[in-house]
């Protein structure tokens, strides 16, 4: 549990930074997923899932 806290914390920090740093292009992209269809954020949705387990699968051995 206490790696899902740390997990979830890491990504807020990041997502945070991001946005920090720039604000302008995180609202165009937000206005392009806004317009995006459904079935392709499902899609890289899952395929960021898929990768980010893959990738603590790995990491963490």
């Amino acid at each position: 549990m206490l790696d899902i806290l740390a997990a979830l914390g890491l990504v807020l920090a990041i997502e945070g930074l991001v946005y920090a740093a720039f604000p302008e292009a995180m609202k165009s992209v937000a206005g392009q997923i806004a317009n995006s269809p459904a079935a392709g954020l499902r899609y890289v949705g899952l395929g960021a899932a898929v990768f980010g387990v893959a990738l603590v699968w790995f990491v963490r051995g």
